[in-house]
């Protein structure tokens, strides 16, 4: 997890410009360099790194020997690069995994270096002797990438907004900030002068498509056919896969774990690999809530069950609301439950940082939107729209949970890793019928929990625990989190304001108080941007007002019993 900014062709002070490279040092605590790029006087990067592998060379740009013409920035793991090293007898001179990017462009292009690379990624890659730079970003959006690309040629390239927003530009208004397209790359011509200029985006993988790189994998040759245990057993093997790969770090491994399914199956996967490696240290685990919460006493149980060193974070209503304008700020988005959820990530990842060594973070992030685990999947009308639902929701990922997860943990100088997106995996299970994956007997992600049903990974109540929001399940049931906000906000904000809304903000216009105070806050660090968020998240099929689960009928008839 590091923080990356470029520019190139830049008309302002560069020394004046590369302040704004400093509003994302919180991604890269361990240090930074600012480099002018040789021969182009008005073209730089900026890096801020936190060193998970090869602390000693992988300080960026990074560049080669073997490539003197060749500049790379990225932010990401590739977890593949010892496979295509071996595979194809590259002779890497640093033991960073990004080197591989350098290797494979030289040997194939962008097409196949996009392709190949197992991981998340968002990379700037300049090519001074071919006067071309590209841009690429994984499948997921799991890191971020954001740009600016004006008329006359200038580009600014940052892992978060708030790093381009305050360029100067020779122009009347503010350039136009864009999140850069997940699972895409772009190649953009390099001028004399610096400026470039855009020659195409290129989509390289989509979701549903197994992945170039799968060839090169160390699972190959699974059993094909559709009966359920074969499923079952191939879901297992690609999900330990998944976590076994991204077991790759210097520093210290720590786990997420709320209690629900899918933190656990991570943790419980964490603990049983790490064991057959011989790491040394024990996994920490790390939960949060309010007094009573029924995520402190889920994960409570996963972690006595899995033997992790669990750790509680208890906060209050007050130290909630204290930290939204942050939240807000740290997002760079209003979206409802987006904030909602961010809260206590944004607290549980604050204190990992200050109370542990843990740097590395793996999160059960995606499952939801892969195995259809929210609750409104229950209202489907059929298998297929269940389907198109689910991948909709991947696709959409960068704008919401995934985005929630890089930026809450990033805040915090820690790297987030999220084995349930791996491109193997997803595109296995999106490629199995429809109707194995929607819910069955009233169940959510059926099949993922039958997949682990004998394999004692999990306490059984666990393993069948029914969804609960992550922002849900931090509160008691007597009173959620998202009615204290909602309390809270009644007085902030105006019941006039609320009316004047479409008038005030006529992009997405918030229609309760609650999203007006976000907005608001919003609007105050990022004025005239709202168009980062196309849509607001709202569960589908149903008559909802409000994004809860908890507010839904399946909820509340559930509750009950």
């Amino acid at each position: 997890m590091c923080g990356i900014w470029a520019l190139f062709g830049s008309d302002g002070c560069l020394s004046v410009q590369c302040l704004c490279a400093m509003k994302i040092a919180h991604r890269g605590p361990d240090a930074f360099r600012f480099e002018n790029v040789n021969g182009f006087t008005n073209c730089c990067f900026g890096f801020h790194r936190l060193a998970i592998v090869d602390q000693l060379y992988g300080m960026q740009p990074l560049r080669v020997k073997k490539f003197p013409y060749l500049w790379l920035c990225y932010n990401g793991e590739i977890y593949n690069y010892k496979q295509l090293q071996k595979h194809f007898g590259f002779d890497y001179q640093t033991l960073v995994d990004g080197e591989v990017i350098l290797h494979l462009y030289n040997r194939g292009g962008i097409e196949q270096t996009a392709s190949m690379l197992d991981g998340v990624f968002a990379f700037i890659l300049l090519d001074t002797a071919n006067r071309k730079v590209f841009l690429g970003r994984d499948t997921y959006g799991v890191r971020p990438l954001f740009k600016v690309l004006t008329d006359d040629g200038f580009l600014g390239v940052c892992s978060e907004a708030k790093g381009l927003i305050d360029l100067k530009h020779n122009m009347s208004f503010a350039p136009k900030v864009d999140p850069f397209p997940p699972g895409h790359y772009e190649v953009l011509d390099l001028k004399p002068s610096g400026k470039v200029a855009s020659v195409e985006v290129v989509k390289f993988h989509s979701p549903k498509d197994e992945p170039l790189h799968a060839a090169y994998s160390t699972v190959q040759n699974l059993p094909s056919g559709f009966d359920v245990e074969t499923v079952k057993s191939n879901i297992r093997i690609l999900f330990e896969n998944a976590v076994r790969k991204r077991l790759m770090a210097h520093r210290r491994i720590g786990c997420l774990l709320s209690g629900g399914l899918d933190s656990s199956l991570v943790a419980a996967m964490l603990i049983k690999l790490m064991k057959e490696q011989n790491i040394s240290y024990p996994l920490q685990t790390f939960a949060i809530g309010m007094e009573d919460a029924p995520d402190l006493l889920a994960s409570r149980k996963v972690a006595a069950h899995i033997g992790s060193q669990h750790h509680e974070v208890i906060f209050n209503s007050e130290e909630g609301i204290q930290v939204l304008e942050d939240v807000i700020f740290s997002l760079e988005t209003y979206d409802i439950t987006t904030v909602r959820a961010s809260v206590g990530m944004y607290l549980i990842s604050q204190y990992i940082r200050k109370k542990t060594d843990s740097a590395v973070i793996f999160s059960g992030e995606g499952s939801d939107e892969l195995t259809q685990g929210y609750i409104y999947f229950h209202k489907a009308p059929t298998a297929e729209e269940a389907a198109e639902e689910s991948e909709r929701l991947l696709r959409e990922l960068y704008l919401f949970d995934v985005l929630r997860a890089d930026r809450t943990t990033a805040a915090h100088g820690l790297e987030l890793r999220v084995p349930f997106l791996d491109h193997q995996f997803t595109a296995y299970y999106l490629g199995l019928p429809a109707e194995l994956r929607i819910p069955k007997n009233g169940i959510e992600k059926h099949l993922l929990r039958e997949a682990f049903e004998d394999t004692n990974l999990l306490p059984k109540e666990i393993l069948w625990r029914p969804k609960e929001a992550f922002s849900d399940g931090l509160t008691s049931i007597k009173k959620s989190w998202f009615s204290i906000l909602q309390d809270y906000v009644d007085a902030q904000v105006d019941d006039f304001l609320l009316e004047k809304a479409a008038e005030k903000f006529p992009f997405n216009p918030p229609k309760t108080k609650e999203g007006y105070y976000y907005r608001q806050i919003f609007e105050k660090h990022y004025p005239g941007r709202s168009d980062w968020l196309t849509h607001y998240w709202m569960p589908k099929w149903i008559k909802a007002t409000d994004p809860s689960a908890r507010t839904l009928q399946h909820y509340k008839s559930a509750a009950k019993e």
